[in-house]
Formats: structure tokens, C-alpha cells, sequence
């Protein structure tokens, strides 16, 4: 490097001058910058330079943001969050491909005219090669993150800014872009450059998420505090075992480059198996799993999969005899959880796994034996990925959105978004931009810079279209359109973005009388309706059973209690109003209750379901008389009630530990003792409530 180039830069990097960083500049920054500008004189470049100001035409302009588009969707929230955390500095956030083109920027519109001076704008390249040294350039070259502060800029033109940059990377370790945070050298702030490499990771973890969303995903720290926070470690791991990607955080926690985590397995890095750690998130109150690698250092971990991918890996799973099996309809060896694991005893082998992971499909795990349902399933499957709309009935709580979701795995778009919206729970004037997405300014309350719709997001995979039946009739035209022209319009724009998405859509509503009554159009309907299926109230199913036990397996932390004959008949006797999600709901409390005992019985059931059931019975619903004590361990007197015999099992039982907590001076620590129980089966056995001082 010259002379020339030596005096400028050497000034730049005092920072104790006007303009300056305003802490001392760490050695390995000075030598990066040092690095940069040797590059840009070999380049041919000279301070005095402008730089490339020629911004891509529209046409290269659209097709860069074409390939960058799932980046844009992921990075464009996360820029928003950033410009407000850097609201008291002229500023503005840019998103850049590889080649350091600008794809997205928002920003203070002061600024932004400013800006437009040297180019901070789409469509501009700021790689070293256009600009010289600059944090978007030259994070690209180190592919680290990198601050360029005033003087430092090898382009004098540029030497008003402060840029601080990080680069973005997928789970395999490639980079994907840069996120860069610019803005007048004297709104320099020490903090920026960490709240940009927070959001790039933010970024990064939803990109992970996306590649993997059916992948196990592991979530690591050494303090299991830090677990679901930007510190966390995210790793994929695949069937085999195989690392597949990881965030940035693992990475450095693990201190392995990507390539060489994947490398590894899963039973050589963190001394675990695939079934032990299926087995251990079997229920979604399971605790962080203790880890240790390899160097003796410790990690807690959670983890997150889909239950009907990977529960055949689990080392509790068996055949569900329960199940009946339908006719012509290949068996495999074990069944999934109506809503998540299965369990059992026999454990799995290696050809079991192999065997469920190749014959296994998102269908598959709805089929419990209902003959309506299996119709259902049977007609779905004819017309997967032959781009037919599917339009799903049936009762709110039936499952509707299982089937659409199950469609969506076994279908060729499974590795895209899919993406719900219930247009009956969001805000009708919030229901077209949250669809179409908007531009900057076309409401009151609209974000800068816009927002992008569900369409847009579910590009390339399933849009869920939920209650379609309370779309408002304006809003069916402009659906009926999109679905027809395969093109979107944002709310206030006049360009269309092209989508290519799949259709399902539900409704517990009659189109057809909604048609008649001029509240649903005609053509929407027909274009919706490529195929119709009804999923059946669970009242009317025949395999309520084989559902039951399939939920409580899903529940259960291990081997699920047994139900006792008198639930098992107030569940068949219970009419279901609100169908599987009612049933699931007293499943999931029931399984609560009785944690740690072989049984569910009447006493671990919510007393609105018993009340509802006894009245469908028509019996007269009868309220428990219960003493009250002191949940503390001092001694309370008990008051002595009048018990009746004790004619079955169950009030022996009863009657038994009313007897030890008399005798116990209503001390229920004592009786616990006597009795070899705990004080909270104790308490759901009496039903009484703590004493509230």
C-alpha cells in the first residue's frame, strides 16, 4: 500500500479526534480495517473516489429480490424491531444479498434523503470492489461482523457515516446476507453493533426453524435459564442421528465450525441417544434434560419436534392394539398420538424406525379406526399435489386443522410454510392487510414500510384459510381473484407479487345456505370446493376409545394411568359439544390430577364436565360437602362428618384416608406419612381446597 493511503487511515484509527470511535479500537478492528484497505488500493481505488452510485436496473433489481425473497420475509419484522431500538439516532437498517446489493432499507426519512447522496438506497452495491472499505463490504469479505466508523471508510465521500454490519447465515454455516444499521458518525452508539448481531441471529433462528421444522431440534445452554432466549444453542438433528445445522450460539457453546458438527452424531457429542431423548419430551412438562460433552462440560437441553415424525424413535413404542384396523389400508408397525406420542412397552428397533419413518404420513396418524374418517383420508390422499382445493366441514373443535396440516406434510410443499388464518378471530378491518399485506402509509397505524401478508408468507407451500365462512363478502372478491390470477396486491400498492400456494380451507358454516342468503358469492365457493370432505362430530365417531387413549399416551410423562369403568362410561356417555378439543382438554387436566397413581378416576375429572355429563344423564347433579384445612403442616382439627358405608373400592379408600387425617390430628403431613401418599393425592382424593389465611 502507498504512502498516500497510510497517512489518512493511521488518522482514521486515533480515537481520541473529532469523529472518532469513542472507546479505544480493539487491535484485531484496526487490522481488519488495515486488511480492507490494502484490498480496495489493489483494487485501483483512491480516497477521493465516489464509488458506483449506478443503482441495478428495476429488471436485475426484481430478480435479486426474487432469490432473496424467503430472506426478506424472515429479515423484514426483525428490521422493524431494530429501527425502533435505534430510534434516538439518524439511522436507517439495510438488508444486502452476497453481493452486497441493497435489497430492503427502512429508516428516518431525514436521514434517508441523506443517504441517497452516496447511495444507501436498493438496488446499490456496497461490496468493497463499488465502495471500499464499508461494514457491508467488508463483513462480506471477513464474513464476521465489523463496525466502520467515520474516517475509516476508505472512500472520504462515505466518511460521515458509522456502519456497523453483521453477516447472516443459514444453519449450514452459508452465508445469506448482511444486516447493517447506518447513520451519521456523531449518533455513533457503542451498542448498536450488539443489537445488530442480535437481530441477525433472531434471523438466523427462524431460518433454522423453517429448514427444520421437521427435523429434532435441540435447544442447549449451560444455564437453563438462557434456554428460549437469542444465547441459546439451536442444533438439527436428523433420523439417522447426523447433526444437519445449527445457529451460531451452538456453535460457539460447542466451539466447532458447522462442518465439523456435522460430522458428529448425537450419541458422540452429547453422550445421548435419539430414543432417550424422545422419550424424556414425551410430555410437554418435561424438565430440561442434563447434558454433558465430551470435555466434561455441562449443558441442559430441550427439545423440539414433530410428535408424528418422531415418535416411532421413542423407546416405549408398541403396537396400538386398541386400534381397529381398516380394511386395504397397509398396517404399520406401531401408530402415532391422535395429538402427539405414542407408548407402550415393547421397545422399538432400528428396523421398526426405519420401517415407520418410510410408511408414515401426516394422514396416517388421523386413521383411529372411524369409518367416516377413513373415507375422508381415502379421498384426500387421491388428490394430493394435483393442485385441487380441499374445503374441509365439520363442527368447531373436529380436528379441521389437523387435516389441513396432515395434507400439507404428506404433500410435495411439506418443506414450505404453511400458514393458518382464522378469519373469523382476527378484526374484519384488519382481515384484508393481514391476507394481502400493505404498503407504507396505506392505513393509519400502518408499519413503515409495510407489512407482507399471509399469502406472500405461505409462497411456495399451504395457506390454511380458517372459518372461511366469516371473510367478509368484499374481501371474497379480492381472495376469489388471487386464488384465480395466482398474483397478490398489497394494500395501498398498484404491484402484484406472484404466490404459488396450495389451498385448504374450513368452515363450520352452510355455504350453501350462505350462498342463497347472498353472504358467501357463488364463485368463490366452486373455486374452493375441488374437493369437499365433512370430518365428523366425535359424537358420531367409533373410535372414541382408541382417540382417548391415544391423548392420554401424549399426556402422560411415561406409561399413561388406566381409566376406571366409571370414567370410561362418562366419557361414552358425554355428548361432545365441543367435539376433540373439549375431550383433550378434560384428558389433559384428568392426566394432571393424577399424576403419580395407576388410575383416573371420577375424583381427578373437572366438576363442569361431571355436571354436564349428569345432567346429559338426566341425574341430578349433586355438590360435595368438603371439610376445610390448613395447607400448612400444623395440626388443624378436622370436623367429623357422617360418611355412608363404604360400599365400593373406591370410598374404602376414601373413608381410609379420612379416617388417617382424623387420626392425624388433621396434620395432612402425618397422614401422608401414615399412609405412604403424598399430601396432594390426599388432598384430590377428599376434593378439599386449602384454607386461605
Amino acid at each position: 500500500m502507498t504512502a498516500s493511503h497510510h497517512a489518512p487511515q493511521s488518522r482514521a484509527l486515533r480515537p481520541t479526534e473529532p469523529g472518532m470511535l469513542p472507546a479505544p479500537c480493539d487491535p484485531a478492528h484496526v487490522e481488519s480495517i488495515i486488511r480492507s484497505h490494502e484490498r480496495c488500493a489493489a483494487l485501483g481505488l483512491t480516497r477521493v473516489d465516489r464509488g458506483d452510485h449506478t443503482p441495478l436496473i428495476r429488471t436485475d433489481l426484481n430478480l435479486a429480490r426474487e432469490r432473496a425473497l424467503r430472506l426478506h420475509l424472515h429479515a423484514a419484522p426483525v428490521m422493524e424491531l431494530l429501527l425502533e431500538q435505534t430510534m434516538a439516532t439518524q439511522s436507517m437498517v439495510l438488508l444486502t444479498d452476497t453481493h452486497g446489493t441493497v435489497l430492503h432499507t427502512v429508516g428516518h426519512d431525514g436521514f434517508l434523503q441523506r443517504a441517497s447522496k452516496v447511495a444507501l438506497a436498493p438496488g446499490a452495491n456496497w461490496s468493497e470492489a463499488s465502495k471500499g472499505t464499508n461494514a457491508i463490504g467488508t463483513t462480506l469479505m471477513n464474513e464476521a461482523p465489523t463496525v466502520v466508523h467515520g474516517e475509516e471508510h476508505f472512500m472520504q465521500a462515505n466518511g460521515f457515516l458509522t456502519c456497523s454490519a453483521a453477516p447472516i447465515f443459514d444453519p449450514r454455516g452459508n452465508i445469506l446476507g448482511v444486516l447493517d444499521v447506518t447513520g451519521d458518525h456523531r449518533s455513533y452508539h457503542m451498542h448498536t453493533m450488539g443489537l445488530v448481531k442480535m437481530s441477525a441471529r433472531m434471523i438466523e433462528n427462524h431460518w433454522l426453524a423453517d429448514d427444520f421444522h421437521h427435523a429434532l431440534r435441540l435447544h442447549f445452554h449451560s444455564r437453563p435459564e438462557f434456554i428460549g432466549t437469542l444465547m441459546e444453542g439451536i442444533v438439527a438433528v436428523g433420523r439417522d442421528g447426523r447433526f444437519l445445522g445449527a445457529n451460531r450460539s451452538a456453535l460457539d457453546q460447542l466451539g466447532m465450525s458447522c462442518s465439523a458438527l456435522r460430522m458428529n452424531t448425537l450419541g458422540v457429542l452429547f453422550g445421548t441417544t435419539l430414543g432417550a431423548v424422545v422419550d424424556h419430551f414425551r410430555s410437554p412438562m418435561a424438565t430440561p434434560m442434563p447434558l454433558q460433552l465430551t470435555d466434561g462440560r455441562r449443558l441442559h437441553m430441550r427439545a423440539v419436534f414433530n410428535w408424528p415424525t418422531w415418535h416411532a424413535v421413542g423407546s416405549l413404542n408398541v403396537v396400538d392394539n386398541d386400534a381397529p384396523t381398516a380394511a386395504n389400508v397397509p398396517q404399520p408397525a406401531s401408530t402415532g398420538s391422535f395429538f402427539g406420542a405414542a407408548s407402550g412397552a415393547r421397545p422399538a428397533t432400528a428396523s421398526d424406525a426405519a420401517t415407520a419413518s418410510a410408511s408414515l404420513s401426516g394422514l396416517r396418524y388421523l386413521q383411529t379406526g372411524d369409518a367416516q374418517m377413513e373415507a375422508v383420508i381415502a379421498k384426500v390422499r387421491r388428490v394430493l399435489n394435483r393442485d385441487i382445493s380441499v374445503l374441509v366441514l365439520g363442527e368447531t373443535g373436529t380436528g379441521k386443522e389437523l387435516l389441513a396440516r396432515a395434507i400439507h406434510q404428506d404433500s410435495n410443499r411439506s418443506r414450505h410454510p404453511f400458514v393458518a388464518v382464522n378469519c373469523a378471530s382476527i378484526p374484519e378491518s384488519l382481515i384484508e392487510s393481514e391476507l394481502f399485506g400493505y404498503e407504507e402509509g396505506a392505513f393509519t397505524g400502518a408499519r413503515r414500510k409495510g407489512g407482507v401478508g399471509k399469502i406472500v408468507q405461505a409462497h411456495g407451500g399451504t395457506l390454511f384459510l380458517d372459518e372461511i365462512g366469516d371473510m367478509p363478502l368484499p374481501l371474497q372478491a379480492r381472495l376469489l381473484r388471487v386464488l384465480q390470477e395466482r398474483q397478490v396486491t398489497p394494500l395501498g400498492s398498484s404491484k402484484s407479487v406472484p404466490v404459488d400456494v396450495a389451498v385448504v380451507s374450513a368452515t363450520h358454516r352452510n355455504l350453501r345456505d350462505m350462498i342463497s342468503a347472498q353472504t358467501f358469492r357463488e364463485d368463490l365457493y366452486y373455486r374452493l370446493n375441488g374437493l369437499v370432505v365433512r370430518v365428523p362430530a366425535l359424537r358420531e365417531r367409533s373410535d372414541l376409545m382408541v382417540i382417548v387413549h391415544k391423548i392420554l399416551r401424549a399426556e402422560a410423562n411415561g406409561l399413561p394411568p388406566e381409566l376406571t369403568g366409571d370414567v370410561i362410561n362418562l366419557l361414552q356417555d358425554c355428548h361432545w359439544p365441543g367435539n376433540i378439543r373439549q375431550l383433550a382438554n378434560v384428558l389433559r387436566t384428568a392426566t394432571v390430577m393424577a399424576a403419580g397413581e395407576a388410575f383416573i378416576t371420577r375424583e381427578h375429572l373437572s366438576d363442569d364436565f361431571l355436571e354436564d355429563v349428569l345432567r346429559q344423564r338426566g341425574e341430578r347433579v349433586a355438590v360435595p360437602s368438603v371439610p376445610q384445612v390448613q395447607a400448612a403442616d400444623e395440626a388443624a382439627p378436622v370436623a367429623a362428618e357422617a360418611s355412608p358405608p363404604a360400599t365400593t373400592l373406591e370410598a374404602m379408600e376414601i373413608e381410609t384416608i379420612r379416617r388417617a387425617v382424623d387420626e392425624a390430628g388433621g396434620n395432612i403431613s402425618v397422614a401422608s406419612k401414615r399412609l405412604g401418599i403424598s399430601r396432594n393425592t390426599i388432598y384430590r382424593k377428599l376434593r378439599w381446597r386449602q384454607g386461605i389465611a
